[in-house]
């Protein structure tokens, strides 16, 4: 049976399978069944969208099969992806159930699920949705009774958006009231690029809410522009725009804002490692660093271990993917973990990342340090880092391909232990990908090139 959830949910091209509206019909009374199986009762899904244009049929069609499938639906309409999360563990919800495709671009959308303490969706009930999926495909049954065009009239009404405001504000508001409780930003000016996605409706209006001097990029979504060269995935964008409004700091979102990425006052970019670095100083100091333990992942750079290590600050490593490191921090106990990519969890208070709850704490980070941005990722020295990707006709281990195998011996032996050599297969794609990390940049890139040359002879699609 094909595998449709990934680390992230179920994400494909909007319209395509599985997210044609039948399939996204048949998910949405599949987990309705499953939610409501032995309980006896009629579950409650709460959901939410990003800005593409397809988010409405989707999160319309999502509806129609749930409701046939017997539970009651509410949409908070466009909201980031830890809003939903929030919203389906605090109405209380049975699940809540996030339209979007993250930082991919609008061509794309995804079906993410959450249960009602925060985490993404257990494996064994998307591998019973998978199912159901496959089934009905494969016997092509009659569609279910509601179209996706009837549920989004009916969801049009005076009556649901104002249901959706609430639900919004009420995230909003346990953003201000609770994060950001006696953060005072009178004074500080931040530029937020809100990537044309979900932080459109909250960034703005939250900075400034706690007294920030707010400039707002990227904030006039289209359904088409969201990521488009703005975002998380283009913080050189950035860069200008803090410097020419003489900022403190910008903050860069993804399209559905559980991610953030920073530039400070000079224009210099802070990654998801950097602010680890920054939030692990500013816990630890203050006796709330849980075993003296940060969790990040493979990909995170080598300088942010050297740099907790001499502050005898353990760097614990998870696979890629904040699932992974969310399953870390809980079976350590741990109190913070991330990705270089900016998914920040403090699962004390959330087990999802939200790029709006990081910038707080590293707004209050500054605060109560009296420090800028700058001051505060001092000491972090980022190795040089190179990426190759190889394309593989195959995903066999590495180990059992002896000229790979030999000659990841010798990048590790040429790096004697100033330096460090990933090698891994991608989740998603047919991807052989190589990171070295080393103290100089010409030599990981020839000791790159040379590997993937390796890889591309022995495994190489041709």
């Amino acid at each position: 049976m094909e595998k449709l959830f990934g680390t992230d949910g179920m994400r494909a091209e909007a319209g395509r399978f599985p997210l044609d509206a039948a399939t996204v019909r048949t998910t949405g009374h599949s987990l309705a069944r499953h939610l409501s199986a032995g309980t006896g009762r009629r579950p409650f899904i709460i959901t939410g969208r990003d800005t593409r244009e397809s988010g409405a049929w989707i999160e319309a069609a999502f509806d129609a099969g749930a409701r046939e499938g017997g539970a009651r639906c509410e949409s908070a309409g466009v909201i980031t992806t830890p809003g939903v999360a929030y919203l389906a563990r605090t109405l209380p919800a049975d699940a809540g159930v996030v339209i979007s495709a993250s930082h991919n671009p609008y061509e794309d959308n995804g079906i993410k699920i959450f249960s009602p303490t925060g985490r993404k969706l257990d494996d064994a009930t998307e591998r019973l949705i998978e199912a159901d999926i496959h089934e009905r495909r494969d016997s092509q049954p009659t569609p279910l009774a509601t179209t996706s065009q009837e549920r989004m009239d009916s969801s049009a009404d005076a009556g649901a958006d104002t249901l959706a405001r609430a639900h919004a504000t009420r995230y909003l508001d346990y953003l201000a009231e609770e994060i950001g409780r006696d953060l005072d930003l009178a004074g500080l000016r931040v530029v937020a690029d809100c990537a044309n996605g979900a932080a459109c409706r909250f960034a703005p209006e939250l900075l400034s809410r706690l007294g920030a001097q707010v400039t707002s990029i990227n904030d006039a979504p289209d359904g088409r522009n969201i990521n488009r060269e703005c975002g998380s995935l283009f913080v050189e964008r950035l860069r200008d725009q803090v410097l020419d409004a003489h900022a403190d700091l910008g903050v860069a979102f993804d399209g559905d804002a559980d991610r953030a990425l920073f530039v400070d006052a000079r224009g210099a970019g802070v990654d998801g490692d950097a602010t680890l670095w920054v939030l692990a100083q500013y816990l630890d100091a203050r006796g709330r660093l849980e075993g003296r333990k940060v969790i990040a992942t493979v990909m995170s750079n080598l300088g942010l271990e050297l740099a907790l290590r001499a502050r005898e600050i353990e760097l614990v490593r998870a696979s890629v993917g904040d699932k992974y490191v969310l399953e870390e921090l809980l079976r350590t106990g741990a109190s913070l973990g991330g990705e270089q990519s900016g998914h920040i969890i403090f699962p004390r208070v959330s087990l999802v990342g939200d790029g709006l709850m990081t910038t707080l704490s590293l707004l209050r980070a500054m605060q109560d340090s009296q420090q800028s941005l700058e001051q505060l990722t001092a000491g972090f020295t980022r190795y040089p880092q190179t990426l190759v990707n190889v394309r593989v006709r195959e995903k066999r281990p590495f180990e059992e391909v002896p000229e790979i195998a030999s000659e990841s011996r010798r990048v590790e032996a040429t790096l004697a232990g100033k330096g460090r050599l990933l090698l891994r297969y991608s989740g998603t794609e047919s991807l052989a990908r190589i990171m070295i990390e080393g103290r100089e940049q010409e030599k990981i890139e020839r000791l790159a090139a040379d590997l993937a040359s390796v890889i591309e002879r022995a495994l190489g699609a041709g």
